[in-house]
């Protein structure tokens, strides 16, 4: 393999000011959830968006995920675009189909085709994770999705693949399909989207992905030398890797946050770039969002009182103008903050505000939240559930937006909270320190409050600085209006994902094959 850069060099790669490809390359997007078809989390947020804002940018590109039992038929179109194709794997084959649905562009905006590979086995279940065999499914899709390309003649510029489901790709690439003519020209660029899902397998994937006389690939790194770990050879073979801000990519570099791959990570730092996610600032937007009891937008800010007090009834709590309310939207789990948010509710709870807190996860947490709620009934509401137009009425209805994670690669709440005029506090990690800086009340700068140290005490010290500046209306207002008027769309990401394809297409041609 060729040489990938200094591994004693502290942070990732840099863009620079690369020229981008003006001719319009073919990108294939792959990812096992897609917003619109079937989706768990933010990886089918962002696999939706991005392409939609690729296209824009005039790239062909093209977005291929397993069509799941979940997808209605209603969203694909009646003939299949690939009506067979015999896919190998280990020994054998097995046949799959490629169905067609879209992405639909806004107004005036085209269109992105979607494939979805289909295989009743494998992807006719009631969920898209957590089966004993979800190796072999995902490896399924992965083959599939290169004949599927083969079968259009349809030959990507890039493949640009999605966590560890899609890890096989770059490994394939420089492997089993590297004297292919077919795919001589792609390249290959590999997100990730959180370091902590791996994909570990042992040799039987080995025999089932074809691979077996490449054996195991990590010799520098002890714990897996004979493990099959998807998101490391997604790192390892990738033309360029990518994650979802630049901060997380400097932290998955160090032994804290690098989930025992920091080693490899350190070694590909050269061509690891932190690219922050945008929203889709379309479908999110309060002046539109039908989920609000009042629309509002930066200059008619006031209107957003109706939405607290709409949010307030609706949680049981007193319906109080003056009183901040807190707002909370995601899993409850240590990583998002639960183990240094319990401990400090208390003293929370017994300042002069109200808090609402959205989400499942960890019963534990939800045992220690119906408690704090049952003490604190005029004060606190958690609502143990996942419900999209409620997330958005907390998002148009709170003054204040919690998210103190103990690691975020990027976030997407705090950008949403923002665009709906709720004041972000956060603690400052990974795309959280990308997108939120901390108010300083003498330069009258930042757009938000945020802490370093992951421990209660300071969770509790941010949140009484934004209480504090809340006393202060027209300050506060200012805060509002600045997180309101950032810029959080995909537009500037999808640009830096322009120039990283072209960066992995000119490493591939300096490199060639392995």
């Amino acid at each position: 393999m060729d040489n990938v850069g200094d591994t004693n060099a502290g942070a990732p790669g840099s863009l620079g000011k690369h020229p981008v490809q003006r001719r319009p390359l073919r990108v294939l997007f792959l990812s096992v959830e897609v917003e619109t078809f079937a989706k768990t989390g933010g990886l089918g947020d962002v696999a939706a968006a991005l392409p939609k804002a690729l296209r824009q940018q005039g790239v062909d590109v093209r977005v291929c995920l397993p069509c799941y039992r979940q997808i209605p038929e209603s969203r694909l179109d009646p003939q299949p675009a690939v009506p067979h194709l015999d896919v190998p794997v280990a020994d054998r084959t097995e046949p799959v189909a490629t169905r067609q649905g879209w992405l639909r562009g806004g107004e005036g905006e085209p269109d992105v085709p979607v494939y979805l590979i289909q295989h009743e086995r494998y992807f006719d279940r009631e969920s898209i994770y957590g089966h004993a065999d979800d190796g072999e499914r995902f490896l399924v899709f992965c083959r599939g999705a290169l004949e599927m390309c083969r079968a259009l003649g349809w030959a990507p510029d890039v493949i640009h693949c999605n966590d560890w489901h899609t890890g096989i790709i770059p490994n394939w690439l420089r492997t089993l399909y590297k004297d292919d003519p077919f795919f001589a020209d792609t390249a290959s660029v590999f997100t990730i989207h959180n370091l902590a899902y791996q994909g570990h397998f042992d040799a039987h994937f080995l025999w089932l992905a074809q691979l077996q006389e490449h054996g195991f690939l990590y010799p520098t790194i002890p714990d897996f030398a004979n493990v099959v770990n998807l998101l490391g050879r997604g790192l390892l073979f990738a033309d360029a890797v990518t994650t979802v801000s630049e901060t997380y990519a400097r932290e998955i570099l160090t032994p804290e946050y690098g989930e025992r791959l920091d080693p490899l990570l350190r070694e590909r730092q050269d061509r690891l770039f932190g690219i922050v996610n945008g929203i889709d600032e379309t479908m999110l937007d309060p002046l539109t969002d039908p989920h609000l009891a009042k629309k509002f937008g930066v200059e008619t800010l006031e209107a957003r009182t109706e939405n607290k007090a709409a949010l307030q009834r609706e949680a049981g709590l007193p319906v109080e103008p003056s009183v901040p309310l807190i707002g909370m939207v995601g899993r409850l789990s240590g990583q998002k903050g639960l183990d240094i948010l319990v401990p400090a509710l208390e003293a929370l709870l017994r300042q002069r505000i109200q808090l609402v807190v959205l989400g499942t996860g960890d019963p534990h947490y939800h045992h220690l939240l119906h408690a704090a709620e049952s003490k604190h009934a005029e004060k606190m509401r958690a609502f143990l559930t996942f419900n999209t137009p409620l997330a958005q009425r907390i998002y148009g209805g709170s003054d204040m937006f919690l998210m103190p994670s103990r690691y975020e690669p990027c976030g997407l709440g705090q950008m949403i909270a923002m665009r709906y005029g709720s004041v972000p506090i956060v603690r400052a990690t990974g795309g959280l320190a990308d997108t939120v800086q901390d108010w300083d009340p003498i330069a009258d700068t930042g757009n938000g409050f945020r802490f370093d140290a992951y421990d209660s005490f300071d969770l509790f010290g941010a949140v009484t600085r934004a209480l504090e500046t809340y006393k202060y209306p027209d300050r506060w207002r200012r805060l509002q209006r600045r997180g309101m008027e950032g810029d959080f769309s995909w537009r500037t990401s999808a640009a830096k994902y322009l120039r990283v394809y072209d960066l992995a297409l000119r490493s591939k041609e300096r490199a060639g094959v392995v």
